[in-house]
């Protein structure tokens, strides 16, 4: 059925508008052409300066976080999928809960306790009567790593226990009665299911690493995203921070690409293998101290990754009650709601027309559409931030008397565009799937009797993707509450969120004060990770 061509039209200038901060990033390099040479003058002295700092400090993090989330992830996923002991339902789900904690959030909480005047050092100090650090400094390279490690391990943890527990539990049952020992069914087995999850995890850990501003700003690391903003608030020069965007865009890229063919080997070897299942009794029992071995290696993640951090935060919370502004956190909270609530409706309404334009046309530029519209999320707040507010420099200095810098800075618009481009790709896969559990035959039933396409979503498709929908918007609202690089840009005048006065009060040493924005916004990250964890449940 043929849409009309304002509809198309429609559909055109919203991805448009999506791709928008990508088009306007890779543009900046048009300039290297320009006859005064500036730009590239520019570039040939970032390269002597700044750029290899850059590089290599982002180069070794990643190594870092690649090694740590492979490691913890990969570790625990066998242990709650090849063993079986006491507890193991119960730390199948507690492995997810650092997934509500934003890596920001742990690397105040950590620097909090473990600075020179945290209660670890000062209680170290007067028991071994010395006076200076008995801890080395936490807000370095290693640091940042241990703080992604223990943050996003449950990427690969998720994606290689989904893995395992599709495939391996009757193939290592099959290898132990062939008199494999357990060493060689997990090297020769497990190993080898696991693969493309764990290179599809690690891909999705790097590009929330590459993305991240708040931990690689408050430790002071001179990575790719803190180099921008460095770039364009205190050098003040936009050329040399859409460059930059524009190498970290390139490194998300190659990333992206890996997490796609990593997934498209797991679908390949899903549908050759078929869906087994873990059973209970494929699981090889444990017993003694191999118990309390594989309870270790579950429980550290969790502990470091979530109940550490949230006594870390408790504890300046309760004992400076009187530094708390409790006035000023309900606007706080009031803002942040608002954004979340309208940037979730805008974004499903997008995810919405994309996904019911591809299920009614079978077009290719609807394919393009909604392909383009889904590279939002992996484009990194840092990216985005750069690639609005190029053009919008550009408009303002040919027509002035327009004020688009105002309504894109100093009001809502800038801003829930911004989330729009981010996090229209979470709604939109969200719907996506719920379609893909709507049967096409319901479509052409309703064709023959004369429905329309508004009747036909309105009073078909809308009843059976209502779950779905709501799941998209909660998705986008609690990213939206995270998100920290894009707010703090573009926020409007006086509409601080959360995430903004979390990073700011802990810019400022003033960890107490901050302990509460923080743990609102982890309360509010255990919403989709309680559903996630609904999920996994009902369908093992």
């Amino acid at each position: 059925m043929r849409f009309p061509p304002l509809f198309r039209w429609f559909l055109l200038v919203l991805v448009a508008a999506l791709m928008l901060p990508v088009l306007a990033v890779f543009s900046s390099w048009g300039a290297l052409f320009s006859p005064d040479g500036v730009s590239l003058g520019l570039l040939q002295e970032m390269s002597r300066t700044v750029l290899p700092d850059y590089l290599f400090t982002t180069l070794i993090l990643c190594v870092l976080v690649t090694v740590g989330v492979v490691v913890v992830g990969l570790a625990s996923a066998l242990a709650v999928t090849v063993f079986d002991f006491p507890g193991r339902r119960w730390l199948e789900w507690a492995l997810l809960l650092p997934l509500a904690m934003p890596a920001y959030v742990i690397a105040y909480a950590y620097t909090d306790f473990l600075q020179f005047s945290g209660p670890l050092q000062v209680g170290l100090r007067a028991a071994l009567g010395v006076e200076g650090r008995v801890f080395p400094e936490v807000r370095n390279v290693g640091g940042a790593a241990w703080v992604f490690t223990f943050a996003l391990y449950p990427y690969v943890y998720l994606l290689a226990r989904t893995a395992l527990g599709e495939r391996a539990g009757h193939l290592l049952e099959a290898a132990r009665l062939m008199g494999a020992p357990l060493g060689r069914r997990l090297r020769e087995v497990a190993l080898p299911l696991a693969r493309p999850a764990v290179a599809a995890g690690v891909a999705l850990a790097l590009m929330e690493t590459l993305a991240d501003f708040g931990v690689s700003s408050y430790f002071g690391i001179q990575t790719f995203t803190a180099g921008i903003y460095k770039a364009w608030l205190a050098m003040d020069n936009r050329m040399a921070a859409a460059q930059l965007a524009t190498l970290l865009l390139i490194w998300v890229a190659v990333l992206l690409k890996l997490e796609h063919r990593a997934q498209a080997r797991m679908r390949f070897s899903a549908s050759k293998g078929g869906r087994q299942g873990t059973q209970d009794g494929a699981a090889y029992r444990l017993h003694g101290a191999r118990i309390g071995l594989v309870w270790a290696v579950c429980l550290v993640p969790v502990l470091m990754g979530f109940v550490l951090p949230v006594l870390f935060m408790l504890r300046p919370l309760l004992l400076d009650t009187n530094e708390i502004p409790w006035a000023r956190f309900g606007d706080w909270a009031l803002n942040s709601v608002r954004l979340g609530a309208l940037t979730s409706l805008l974004a499903v309404g997008v995810a919405l027309a994309l996904a019911f334009n591809l299920r009614r046309s079978a077009h290719w530029s609807g394919r393009v559409a909604v392909q383009l519209a889904s590279l939002g999320y992996a484009i990194p707040g840092a990216v985005v931030v750069v690639g609005l507010l190029l053009p919008v420099g550009w408009i303002q200095e040919w027509q002035p008397q327009w004020q688009v810098g105002y309504f894109v800075t100093a009001t809502a618009f800038g801003i829930v565009w911004a989330y729009l481009v981010r996090f229209s790709a979470v709604a939109l896969q969200s719907i996506q799937s719920g379609y893909s559990r709507v049967p096409v035959s319901l479509d052409e039933s309703a064709r023959m009797l004369g429905a329309g396409n508004a009747a036909l979503l309105a009073r078909v498709h809308w009843p059976l993707l209502r779950r779905s929908v709501a799941a998209a918007a909660l998705l986008v609202f609690v990213d939206v509450m995270k998100e920290l690089p894009v707010t703090l840009v573009l926020r409007p005048f006086n509409s601080d969120t959360l995430a903004v006065v979390a990073y700011q009060l802990a810019r400022d040493e003033r960890l107490g004060e901050a302990a509460l924005p923080c743990l609102a916004l982890v309360l509010v990250g255990l919403i989709p990770v309680i559903l996630l964890s609904r999920t996994l449940r009902a369908r093992a």
